[in-house]
């Protein structure tokens, strides 16, 4: 059998991939495009958010997708002077589960900042107030599904506060822990905390962490 032709003298397999797909030396992100929107309807209109069917073209074509229309929402990692996160649990009846998500709401209230709106729901469900906030990190929550962004801080110094929220419905027998934030890394790598906002809050504020004490 005839053995393949090798590369020449001096050749290698990473400069054959680089002559191929060059290496980009911008910063990778993620790219916004500006479609046509043909026509766009609510095709369902729930209670917390409605459904939306959007046409519009995509190149060459005409494409028509539904999606879950949301507000977007702030999240919160907020850890102690002992690097313990605060954890909640709560029912959610879409996977039928009780599970640990970090503090979280809607960005439903008109003229409310996300950071208002991190502080205000951390307010309501864990009854704390932070003294120190800086953005971690934002995420689109499930962009084949919906159009919802989650900015998420990190909240240190923490303080109780005097009043405590009323709380109703899934919300009434939330449950509260404080968890060293290694513990939660771990758990969520183990797949047993599966909450995807948790996930991405806990390993970016581990990873910040990392940056500053290296």
């Amino acid at each position: 059998m005839r053995e393949p032709d090798m590369p020449a003298s001096g050749g290698n397999e990473t400069d054959a991939a680089a002559s191929v797909s060059p290496v980009s030396t911008a910063p990778l992100r993620d790219e916004l495009l500006d479609v046509e929107i043909l026509d766009s309807s609510v095709v369902y209109e729930g209670r917390v958010w409605d459904v939306r069917n959007d046409r519009f073209r995509y190149g060459d074509d005409e494409l028509e997708r539904q999606y879950v229309d949301h507000p977007g929402a702030s999240a919160i990692v907020a850890l102690d002077d002992r690097e313990r996160v605060l954890l909640i649990q709560q029912y959610r009846h879409p996977i039928r589960h009780r599970d640990w998500e970090i503090p979280a709401g809607l960005l439903d209230m008109d003229g409310e900042s996300p950071l208002e709106t991190a502080k205000r729901e951390l307010a309501e469900e864990a009854d704390l107030a932070a003294e120190h906030w800086e953005p971690l990190v934002s995420v689109f929550s499930t962009p084949g599904g919906n159009d919802e962004v989650v900015h998420i801080f990190f909240a240190t110094g923490l303080q109780p506060l005097d009043a405590v929220h009323d709380r109703e419905a899934e919300e009434a027998d939330i449950r509260i822990e404080w968890v060293p934030l290694a513990d939660a890394v771990t758990a969520v790598l183990e797949g047993r905390l599966r909450n995807g906002i948790l996930a991405v809050g806990v390993l970016a504020a581990a990873e910040r962490l990392r940056r500053t004490e290296s």
